[in-house]
């Protein structure tokens, strides 16, 4: 697959030391890096990668779902922990987890600030937190407007240079060193939750062009057939509780698939819509692929080998659609869905999915924590 970066720009990662007392010491990795964004299938990847590796191995990459992450300059939150170095943190509003990276283009303070942002520094990061909230931008048009107010020359950074890919207006809808010492410290960056939950993660590559009927199909008809439901929307939030695209990366469910005996293999191929077999066999006229037989459905699942099988379901896991569908059903159920979704597929919820003692369905992240632990309970019950 070949990436078009929406924009480039030199950063480094962060490390947090959570041994050392509170505030935690925020420690910038030397490693030289790029930030880069790239569209796939109407949503942004956020990676980042060192600069000898090649744009399709990032060390981080990560689906973001509209509107969820933000991308910000990190404010110190202890006044007394001066942060040495121009640090930008990468948050989401569905989970505690932080990416913390500093700038590693030439400082640009008149009195040596290493903290300083200058404008330039800021208009990158206002783009990328544009671009996260799914927003129209003309990035040539933007950096072109900045002007630094340092009159020192500027480094070998090439503040234009630093965009690459699609230079021009960027529209979701049409598709389309120094910084940072080794000593630099932030102020109390302490994860907001009981544990760190990677936000979108996914190194993903669509599987396929699955046509219409791709794995997202069967949550999109569901969360339709809830449009307009009583109830919806009037769930106040409570504590925090991450969607399920955060507790369910690549990382935990690749694993698992690894080491999955032929038959669990099989049960989870029987959920695939019945075009992604047909495709990944390579059997079939288009007419039947859209709406094959059973028998032709049969033959084509019978050759599959079991890495085939193996390989298929990896792709369905990694693919922005599967992302996609994990943030939809969480928005749905955090707007009143519950009680609906999971009488559809006979998961059994507290309470029905209704606050107790009324009529009104659960919502909010109790609504997303309801459903997780009912699925854990009617599978340990089968």
């Amino acid at each position: 697959m070949s990436i078009a970066p929406i924009i480039t720009f030199k950063a480094g990662i962060c490390d947090v030391d959570q041994s050392t007392a509170q505030p935690y010491k925020v420690k910038p990795r030397q490693t030289p890096g790029y930030i880069y964004l790239y569209l796939e299938d109407e949503l942004v990847h956020f990676c980042w990668r060192e600069r000898s590796a090649p744009l399709d191995n990032p060390e981080l990459d990560l689906v973001m779902v509209p509107t969820d992450g933000r991308f910000v300059p990190y404010t110190n939150e202890n006044p007394s922990a001066k942060t040495n170095g121009r640090i930008f943190v990468l948050k989401f509003s569905s989970s505690s987890l932080r990416h913390l990276f500093w700038l590693q283009s030439k400082p640009q303070a008149r009195n040596g600030d290493p903290s300083w942002l200058s404008p330039r520094d800021r208009k990158i990061g206002e783009i990328v937190d544009a671009l996260l909230q799914g927003e129209d931008v003309d990035i040539s048009q933007e950096l072109a407007s900045v002007i630094n107010t340092d009159d020192r020359d500027d480094d070998d950074d090439e503040t234009m240079e630093d965009v690459e890919g699609t230079r021009g207006r960027h529209d979701h809808s049409r598709g389309g060193g120094g910084g940072a010492g080794p000593d630099a410290t932030g102020g109390d960056v302490r994860e907001e939750g009981q544990s760190a939950r990677e936000g979108g993660a996914d190194g993903a590559r669509a599987a396929a062009s699955y046509s219409t009927e791709d794995a997202s199909a069967a949550v999109r008809n569901l969360l339709n057939s809830l449009s307009g439901a009583p109830g919806l929307g009037q769930q106040e939030e409570k504590d925090a509780y991450p969607y399920l695209t955060h507790l369910l990366p690549k990382e935990a469910t690749l694993p698992v698939i690894e080491s999955a005996t032929e038959d669990y293999v099989d049960s989870l191929l029987s959920f695939l819509p019945p075009a992604v077999i047909m495709l990944a066999a390579g059997s079939g006229t288009a007419a039947s692929v859209a709406d094959p037989s059973l028998d032709d459905l049969a033959a084509a699942r019978a050759s599959l080998t079991q890495g085939d099988k193996k390989a298929l379901l990896n792709k369905v896991l990694r693919s922005p659609q599967f992302h996609q569908s994990l943030a939809s059903l969480s928005l749905a159920l955090k707007d009143g869905g519950l009680p609906g979704i999971a009488d559809a597929l006979g998961i059994s919820v507290a309470n029905g999915g209704y606050i107790r003692g009324g009529g009104m369905p659960m919502g909010g992240d109790e609504a997303i924590q309801a459903f997780v632990e009912g699925v854990k309970k009617t599978v340990e019950e089968k």
